[in-house]
């Protein structure tokens, strides 16, 4: 049982990434962790006030138990899109996993803030101001331990396919 977890800022290519990813290996699933936090953001009355559904626990320990449950049914690999930019929680994540012997291979979707802004441009017509309000906590969490924590797969020259093809080839 494993995981291809693709970290990196919103709007570098995550989702479009994993399902390429998803492809390209044999008995793989992708799971995306912000639809818990979309279940957890439906409950009513609305569980305590925060900016990012990430600070509550609950989404952590769903994330683990809804990914090993599937593991545990389906086998295989899960690709799971997913930034997280706060270290203690990816710290948590990825320790419930692995007690749960579950592989995890992290890989962390990173361009320069240049190209980040003109992807993000591009999307729409008006630039996602989330998104934009990402980038700087991105950029911290990449200075501070998130490169660390992964392997880098710098997109800024590649195509989705072609980092999807890096991803694998270094599985």
């Amino acid at each position: 049982m494993s995981i291809v977890w693709i970290n990196g800022t919103h709007g570098v290519g995550k989702t479009t990434t994993a399902a390429l990813v998803q492809r390209l290996i044999p008995d793989a699933r992708v799971l995306d962790a912000e639809k818990v936090g979309e279940t957890l953001m439906d409950i009513t009355p609305g569980l305590p006030g925060t900016d990012n559904f990430q600070h509550w626990p609950p989404w952590r320990h769903l994330v683990v138990d809804t990914a090993r449950r599937v593991l545990d049914y389906t086998g295989g690999t899960l690709v799971m899109p997913m930034t997280v930019l706060v270290e203690r929680y990816w710290r948590e994540i990825s320790a419930g996993l692995a007690q749960h012997a579950i592989t995890v291979r992290h890989f962390v979707l990173h361009a320069d803030e240049a190209t980040l802004r003109a992807r993000i441009a591009g999307e729409h017509p008006i630039p996602s101001p989330f998104r934009l309000a990402h980038l700087e906590p991105y950029a911290q969490a990449a200075r501070t331990w998130l490169h660390a924590a992964a392997e880098v797969v710098d997109t800024t020259h590649l195509t989705p396919s072609q980092a999807a093809q890096q991803i694998v080839r270094a599985l």
